[in-house]
């Protein structure tokens, strides 16, 4: 019997950048599937903050707020795809010799 192994994200994806320095990073180990609810939450409530944003004209805390909410939950689905996507095959440079 084989064990199926669960694919987990890799915590190579920055997000948020000041000084061009990413302040934060996708955390590396936590389960695709998990890791996908987690951008569905973020992008949804997103949606809901731009939508907010489009009505209030008194401030731009709305916009700010689903600005870096989608921010984030581009890093987690970026860093899904690199986890979930096949890697070429390394080739040797000396064997092709």
């Amino acid at each position: 019997m084989t064990e199926s192994v669960e694919a987990k994200t890799i915590g190579l994806t920055p997000c948020i950048y000041c000084s061009d320095n990413a302040l934060f990073h996708v955390s590396a180990g936590v389960p695709v599937n998990e890791a996908l609810a987690m951008a569905s939450d973020l992008l949804f409530l997103s949606k809901a903050l731009a939508e907010d944003a489009a009505y209030a004209r008194d401030s731009d805390r709305h916009a700010w707020a689903a600005h870096y909410l989608t921010a984030m939950g581009k890093a987690v689905i970026d860093d899904v795809v690199k986890a979930v996507t096949p890697r070429p095959a390394r080739t040797c440079k000396k064997a092709a010799e």
